[in-house]
């Protein structure tokens, strides 16, 4: 994907930083809602698309991202992504009107959506299988599952100090940095548009739309009802515009997501333990944030330091992760970090009541956050492992778009588990429903494929850490 290596240390630095400010923007906003609501004179029901315009736009171009990157390179779609970062945040941190503010979160989701499939492919062609690449993909993780959690906590740092503006502002040096870092450290990419190779228009547009339109109708869905004209009519000429896609790409010469692609069974397989993972896993920070803060009052800034712990828990995870999978192989690990996550969320679920201390819950949160923390720097990494380098951005682009839908086909199912905020029965019950489906994510993880068995003799430590990687 790119010409030459530079600096892998700093490089990786590059790559877990850029990470890191994916997952912090994904939940620094949260917090400073009610603020942004009162200043800025948003209704109750349009106040949602502060959240839902980003992951809108975030999740429907994720497949346009992914295939630039291929087409155009990884680092040219780096820097592209990290910019579009940086103005949309400083146009959120200045807008006047909610309008306003919702196109700013529409165009970091865009951003977003050209970054996150360019830093997997980054990951994924700068370092070696094995053992180098495990370490890697386990410290990208740790930025990424940390930040989730950072964010809040930022978030309720920043509002309390500085308004609601500030959780925007402070994207914009943090991106702007990034994106110069990346003009010395990462290494320019090579000549993509070889003779007869094109950009697939037909299939970028039917993609784009019919994915945005999806996933629209799964965020506007629980807010505005199953039944509304629009979530019914945006759901209906999504899933048309996705089958015409199918179409186009079983005919077109040069196709946006080659079908054989999708033949791919470590691919396909980290696609669905990825929507699984997010579906599950990846809902319970809002389950947790309603529990803190509805039922037992916390503040904003308290409830980001209750984070803390599922936070430190997390890191640990994902560095354990990485030489776990060296030494055992990517299948074994990422089956026992779904089945630790699942237990720990059933382990969380059962101190939770009205009167109950947040004492009770460190031994679940400890748990979870290891599984957690374990799954996802080792779910992305499985999606690239096996894959030629040269479509390493667009099965980026596949993995990050199931994980976009299996986060709000997770949330919209689980909220109606729920049922009314607040109850702290529905609450557990959510969690619970969270721990058995991601038990059966661990199942799907069986999947995968083994690694190559060799003779024992020939087995050096190198060796069994490509076939480690292999294992995805």
């Amino acid at each position: 994907m790119t010409t030459t290596r530079r600096h892998p240390g700093w490089t990786l630095t590059l790559l877990a930083f850029a990470q890191l400010i994916i997952s912090i923007d994904y939940n620094i906003v949260y917090v400073a809602l009610p603020e942004i609501g009162s200043a800025l004179g948003f209704s109750a029901h349009s106040l949602q698309w502060v959240i839902s315009g980003y992951a809108v736009a975030f999740g429907g171009f994720l497949l346009l991202g992914g295939r630039a990157s291929d087409l155009f390179g990884p680092r040219r779609m780096f820097v592209l992504g990290l910019s579009l970062y940086a103005a949309s945040s400083l146009a959120g941190g200045l807008a006047w009107d909610p309008w306003v503010l919702i196109a700013a979160r529409a165009v970091q989701g865009i951003g977003g959506a050209f970054l996150f499939p360019a830093t997997l492919t980054l990951v994924g062609t700068s370092f070696a299988e094995g053992r180098e690449r495990n370490r890697a993909f386990a410290v990208w993780g740790t930025a990424g599952g940390s930040g989730m959690i950072l964010g809040s906590l930022l978030g309720g740092v920043l509002t309390d100090a500085f308004g609601w503006a500030a959780v925007f502002y402070v994207n914009v040096p943090l991106a702007t940095i990034a994106a110069l870092c990346a003009l010395p450290l990462l290494a320019l990419d090579a000549v993509r548009r070889a003779a007869g190779r094109r950009f697939d228009a037909a299939g970028a547009l039917t993609a784009t739309a019919g994915t945005t339109l999806v996933v629209f109708a799964l965020v506007q869905g629980p807010e505005a009802g199953w039944t509304a004209t629009p979530v019914v009519l945006a759901a209906f000429v999504g899933i048309a515009l996705l089958t015409a896609f199918a179409v186009v790409e079983k005919r077109g010469a040069d196709p946006l997501t080659p079908p054989r692609l999708l033949r791919h069974r470590n691919l396909t397989t980290a696609m669905a333990v990825t929507f699984g993972f997010m579906a599950t896993l990846g809902t319970l920070l809002y389950f947790l944030t309603v529990y803190f803060q509805t039922v037992h009052g916390y503040s904003a800034l308290r409830t980001g330091l209750a984070f803390l712990v599922p936070m430190l828990a997390i890191a640990a995870g994902s560095q354990t992760a990485g030489r776990l999978a060296t030494r055992y192989g990517l299948r074994p690990t990422m089956i026992t970090a779904l089945a630790v996550a699942a237990a720990g969320t059933a382990l969380t679920a059962l101190p939770m009541a009205t009167d109950a201390s947040y004492i009770s819950l460190i031994p679940g949160l400890v748990v979870l956050g290891l599984g957690q923390g374990a799954g996802y720097s080792l779910m992305f990494g499985a999606a690239g492992n096996g894959v030629p380098a040269q479509q390493q951005g667009i099965a980026a682009g596949l993995a990050s778009t199931t994980q976009q839908i299996g986060g709000a086909v997770g949330l919209a199912v689980l909220v109606a588990i729920a049922g009314p905020a607040g109850s702290v029965d529905g609450l557990r019950d959510a969690m619970f429903a969270a721990a058995a489906a991601a038990t059966a994510t661990a199942l799907v993880a069986l999947r995968f494929s083994r690694p190559a068995r060799q003779p024992a003799a020939e087995a050096a430590p190198a060796t069994r850490g490509r076939d480690a990687v292999g294992a995805g």
